[in-house]
């Protein structure tokens, strides 16, 4: 019998990759990165002059299609695996991430009359334009004492979809009064490949207030907002909502022909990208807080029980695995930070010296910080150069670094803002074991825990706890790969469920980070000091931050 094989397509903020998986071995075969060729669109529309405000963050519909274009094929090519082999796909995306699409289910900003219209453009996840809305919803919900608000650590995020959508309505209304469906664009993209429109229960749950046995907020709760919403999720969010692991459908003669597979390949319903890395590393019980960490991190943790409290952006019922209650916080940036500093605030001297040295900037910049004990630079940082996510759900915050002297030097700055998330990672685990959420182990996965050593040491040491790493090199995908296996199921050669897909192929590295007990006691009292800084610029302490936040704005106009 021929080997079976399932791939797993990983949407990301800046590219695409299609990951090739046998599902005898779990071996990664063959890998495709498809960088988006519009990236994130926080300036202005293309080819237009229509320039965008502060905290916008767009995409380009066409993108995605790339993706299944150009990395489908290139990883068939590669392994010299026959389409027929390949059983299953399943997707996994950034969310919130979310478009408006005509009646024939075209993404308005395709179209020649909407296109200059900013509000009929995909809004990516970082999106934070929506932040009022998102101030407004929480106010009318907490006064209002909306059950759906504590699954939700008392506040929405103005990432989501309900925020969203209100922004377009408040300033687009001739954009929202054409658009049939408001779609996460991972559930665009299966209704691409499929044909069917087929929402998740994954983002449903998690962007979009949905709940399994409630459904959406009520009509009465939409129609206080605005009466313009009050039809949302009758209309606009319409459409079946499956688990996950589910068949969204077969994949398209049109798509077959795009892609090189064979029409009718099992295509799962949708995932969001670090839920899909939570069974791909094998955890499939509670107690295992996951990491998945890149541009931002996610925070997922299994529990046979639901509870309510600050800082857990969202407890969906199945929303991870069958089963169990899955809960998510994050951090709205974490390796977007690193890259800020290399790329706007490190001195030509370190560009000069990694060159000379053969390194990348970030590789000699942790080697050099990696020289330093912990306190040695004398700077504590905030890590909200995105906002806060968790536990404080306020993008407005910003970010903040303590201690700098005229004798500061670069690399003691990037060791700070290393620190610094994993400081906040620290207050995310506080407040889920505060909680009554039980954190026994914890797991990273995603692109930074391959690549920063320090990064990950510093977190075992801040957190006080041993950190397993991921044995995958592409854990998203390797975990879309697994639902889509699921989704063509054991007929077919995948598996019967998402734990036996785990049970069998997933793996974690043998290699652990372990905390030293003497930089534990130091990070013990920096996070003290930390603590102090945050409770004092995130809880009403002082607004400084967002007055210098509406004082740009206003100046961007």
């Amino acid at each position: 019998m021929k080997r079976r094989y399932a791939i797993g397509i990983d949407y990301g903020t800046e590219s695409g990759r299609a990951l090739l998986v046998d599902l005898s071995t779990g071996e990664e075969v063959a890998t495709h990165v498809t960088p988006y060729p519009h990236g994130v669109i926080d300036e202005e529309l293309p080819e237009t002059s229509e320039k965008l405000g502060h905290d916008w963050a767009l995409q380009h519909p066409r993108d995605y299609i790339d993706v299944l274009r150009q990395s489908i094929p290139e990883v068939l090519s590669q392994s010299g695996v026959q389409p027929e082999q390949v059983i299953g796909l399943g997707i996994d995306f950034t969310a919130c991430t979310m478009m408006p699409l005509d009646s024939e289910g075209t993404p308005l900003c395709l179209l020649a009359e909407w296109k200059d219209n900013p509000h009929s453009w995909v809004k990516l996840w970082k999106h934070h334009a929506a932040q009022d809305e998102a101030n407004r919803i929480n106010e009318a919900a907490a006064q209002r004492k909306e059950k759906f608000l504590p699954r939700y650590g008392g506040k929405l995020s103005s990432e989501w979809m309900l925020a969203k959508a209100w922004q377009i309505l408040n300033e687009a209304p001739d954009v929202y009064g054409h658009t049939d469906l408001l779609m996460e664009a991972v559930d665009w993209v299966v209704m691409q490949m499929t044909g069917e429109l087929v929402r998740n229960s994954c983002t449903a749950g998690y962007k979009a207030v949905w709940h399994k046995r409630d459904g959406f907020p009520s009509r009465d709760f939409l129609k206080s907002l605005d009466p313009g919403l009050e039809q949302l999720a009758d209309t606009k969010l319409r459409g079946p909502i499956k688990p996950l692991g589910t068949r969204a459908g077969g994949l398209t003669d049109e798509m077959a022909s795009l892609t090189g597979l064979i029409p009718g390949t099992a295509v799962a319903v949708g995932n969001i990208d670090a839920h899909a890395m939570v069974p791909a590393v094998g955890v499939v019980t509670p107690g295992k807080l996951v990491l998945t960490m890149g541009t931002s991190t996610c925070h997922l943790i299994l529990s046979d029980n639901e509870v309510h409290a600050e800082g857990i952006a969202g407890v969906v019922e199945d929303g991870i695995l069958p089963g169990y209650y899955g809960y998510e916080a994050g951090q709205s940036a974490v390796g977007d930070i690193f890259a800020w500093y290399v790329n706007e605030a490190a001195p030509i001297d370190v560009k000069r010296q990694a060159l000379e040295a053969g390194m990348g900037i970030h590789e000699w910049l942790e080697r050099e910080a990696a020289k330093l004990s912990p306190g040695a630079s004398g700077l504590l940082a905030l890590d909200w150069w995105n906002g806060s996510r968790s536990v404080l759900m306020d993008a407005d915050l910003s970010g903040v670094i303590v201690g700098l002297t005229l004798q500061t030097r670069p690399e003691e700055m990037y060791r700070a803002l290393l620190e610094a998330t994993a400081y906040g990672t620290r207050a995310i685990i506080d407040a889920f074991t505060q909680g009554g959420v039980e954190v026994d182990e914890l797991y990273a996965c995603g692109g930074l825990p391959q690549r920063n050593r320090l990064l990950m040491q510093i977190y075992a040491d801040v957190t006080g706890r041993e950190i397993k790493i991921a044995d995958t090199t592409q854990t998203a995908a390797f975990g879309a790969a697994m639902f889509g296996a699921v989704a063509a199921g054991t007929e077919k050669g995948g598996f019967g469920s998402i734990v036996e897909a785990a049970e069998k192929i997933a793996r974690v590295r043998k290699e652990t980070f372990k905390p030293i007990e003497a930089n534990v006691r130091i990070y013990d009292r920096l996070y003290s000091d930390y603590k102090e800084l945050h409770d004092y610029f995130g809880r009403g302490g002082s607004d400084v931050m967002k007055r210098l936040k509406a004082m740009k704005t206003n100046n961007s106009r």
